[in-house]
């Protein structure tokens, strides 16, 4: 019994780290066309609260930082309203 307490120490100590290590989110938000990412000293991170590139870049002017398209939006919500017809939807960035 004692000889084999040493030898699953090891294996209880990796469990105990993998499960101690914290879950990956997903840093898009579904709600907004274009995210701004900050890098920063020590790692970055994303703000999808744009509604246009140019507002993004506008807010990134002079910092280290970068705006895309965000590749999880999930576009405009479906409202119970019909548009005119012939109208065409305009993009929002």
């Amino acid at each position: 019994m004692r000889s084999l307490i040493p030898a699953l120490f090891p294996a209880l100590l990796a469990l105990g780290s993998i499960a101690s290590a914290p879950a990956n989110a997903q840093k898009y938000d579904t709600t907004s066309p274009v995210c701004k990412t900050n890098y920063r000293w020590g790692g970055e991170d994303t703000d999808c609260g744009y509604t246009s590139l140019a507002q993004c870049q506008a807010s990134a002017s002079g910092l280290a930082a970068m705006c895309i398209n965000n590749p999880y939006y999930a576009g405009p919500p479906s409202g119970g309203r019909s548009r005119e017809p012939g109208r065409a939807r305009r993009s929002g960035y």
